[in-house]
């Protein structure tokens, strides 16, 4: 099984669930979204494989967030906000084929296996 794990390596909980994926031997594809962020038509998959809406999938506690928390934004303007400010995903999200999981907490992502 290959799964893509979108990682930020200063997380500790990116960090387990990373560590939990390898010992249960899956091979993952490792991407550091803060380097390498995710474009929208990426976000549309992961966040159909997480059945979510974006707000549901984006980090509260930002201040990039706190600029817009109480605004009506639109599904495009919520996926262009984590465009720009990719610290606004939540971490990590483990991908498979055909779903998702966010690692928080990181036994989140055994339910792909």
């Amino acid at each position: 099984m290959k799964i893509t794990l979108y990682h930020n390596p200063q997380c500790s909980k990116s960090r387990q669930t990373l560590a939990l994926l390898q010992e249960n031997g899956v091979d993952v594809s490792i991407i550091d979204y803060l380097k390498t962020p995710l474009t929208i038509a990426e976000l549309e998959v992961v966040a159909q494989k997480l059945d979510l809406e974006p707000r549901e999938f984006m980090r509260h506690g930002e201040s990039e967030y706190e600029s817009f928390a109480d605004e009506n934004l639109t599904r495009q303007e919520l996926l262009e906000a984590i465009v720009k400010y990719p610290c606004l995903l939540e971490r990590p999200i483990a991908v498979a084929e055909m779903k998702a999981a966010i690692g928080r907490p990181p036994e989140n992502v055994l339910a792909l296996l």
